[in-house]
């Protein structure tokens, strides 16, 4: 089973849709984009992502894209 990471898609037009794209091109990984994930005062404050059920915020996208690598290599699901 792969790592689950979910994206809002107000978030994506915030600045998270490059991290989306990078993920999205991961075979390992399924990348999902809802209208809304209810986290709506995280997702004014910065970008971030729902890794297996957890919040990952960052400031950049790039900063995204490695906090969510480093969540998944340090909460493995088996």
């Amino acid at each position: 089973m792969n790592p689950i990471v979910e994206f809002c898609i107000s978030n994506l037009a915030s600045g998270s849709y490059k991290t989306f794209e990078t993920l999205d091109r991961d075979p390992n990984l399924d990348v999902l984009e809802y209208g809304c994930l209810s986290y709506c005062t995280k997702c004014a404050e910065s970008l971030y992502a729902i890794v297996n059920g957890e919040v990952v915020q960052a400031d950049t996208p790039e900063e995204l894209t490695e906090r969510i690598y480093q969540f998944i290599e340090d909460n493995p699901l088996f």
